[in-house]
């Protein structure tokens, strides 16, 4: 009679090899179910912006979001959401899951000045995970180049001769440039007439017609203005000189030190987002931001290039909190 043993050995091998293999394939599956991060990305990220198409921070997350959806091999959205000075995109944000598939272009208004300048707010501004900063823009003082002020002294002059009668524009309550006038003005002890506008469009076009006396205008857009000679600046409110404006003196040598202001941005994610997403988005993002067009987009218009760790982004937003919180809270700064 054949022996059987050699062949039902082999056979017995065989089945406990496809079990354990089909063991081994569950066994993955569910490290990779109970880890979000194993798998991540699987589909889509979007980028929620709490500003309209065709701005700043618009051109800079779609321009950033090309390299990261290279890097990750998924493709990121970008999803314009503006509104109340960006509280609709950012409350729209805070509500998302908190997977990592739904971030945020988190900035200076909302994040640091709504929450002490709106009487109340639809999210809580410290409902987010902070993933990496992108960048800080200083803003440049600019006058009608046929207005006679060429120093911050003679603004400052004019200024306490005639209280409120110098008027500044703003694109609009609790952005950069309000709160930039607010703090000099309560530096420097004088008082002028604010006037908003919706965008920082408008307030350059009032601006160019010499209908306002002066306005604190983001560096990138303010240069074909000022190297054409249409407006001539006064200072820059940085901490020191820009390579775009040599000449120009900074806030602290004009006597004003304490007149520093950039209205940064940067990406973040809602609260709760696992700390492996997290690190896996401030990695590409880092990456992304490496890049030779972005970084040139972001250092050609003299604005400091961000980076750094999610723990550092999150410490300079509570510090950016603290400072406006205390400026709006000692000029009586209200949005109705």
């Amino acid at each position: 009679m054949r022996n059987l043993k050699p062949a039902l050995t082999a056979r017995m091998t065989a089945l406990i090899c496809r079990a354990s293999i089909a063991l081994l394939t569950t066994h993955i599956g569910c490290i990779a179910a109970q880890d979000p991060a194993a798998s991540f990305p699987n589909k889509a990220i979007t980028i929620i912006v709490p500003f309209a198409a065709g701005g700043n921070t618009d051109v800079k997350t779609r321009l950033v979001a090309r390299q990261v959806a290279d890097i990750l091999k998924q493709p990121v959205v970008v999803d314009n959401r503006p509104g109340a000075s960006g509280n609709i995109g950012m409350d729209l944000a805070s509500k998302a899951a908190p997977d990592g598939y739904t971030i945020a272009m988190g900035s200076f208004g909302p994040l640091a000045v709504n929450p002490s300048i709106y009487p109340k707010l639809p999210f809580d501004p410290r409902s987010f995970a902070p993933i990496i900063l992108l960048e800080k823009g200083p803003l440049v003082l600019v006058v009608p180049s046929d207005k006679p002020f060429r120093t911050v002294t003679d603004v400052v002059q004019a200024a306490k001769v005639k209280p409120n009668a110098l008027s500044v524009a703003n694109a609009g309550p609790g952005g950069a440039a309000h709160m930039a006038a607010e703090l000099f003005e309560g530096i420097a002890g004088i008082e002028m007439i604010g006037v908003p506008f919706k965008g920082g469009g408008p307030a350059s076009i009032s601006l160019l017609a010499g209908q306002v006396d002066m306005m604190f205008e983001q560096t990138g857009s303010a240069m074909p203005s000022i190297r054409s000679g249409k407006i001539r600046p006064i200072a820059v409110t940085s901490s020191t000189r820009l390579p775009s404006f040599p000449d120009v003196p900074t806030f602290a040598e004009a006597g004003y030190p304490l007149v520093t202001v950039s209205n940064w941005m940067g990406y973040v994610a809602p609260k709760g987002t696992p700390s492996a997403i997290l690190a896996k988005l401030q990695a590409a993002f880092a990456k992304a931001m490496e890049h030779p067009d972005v970084k040139e987009r972001i250092v050609g218009q003299s604005n400091e290039f961000g980076g750094g760790t999610s723990a550092e982004f999150a410490a300079f937003i509570d510090s950016e909190r603290a400072k406006w919180s205390r400026l709006i809270k000692d000029r009586g700064i209200k949005i109705d």
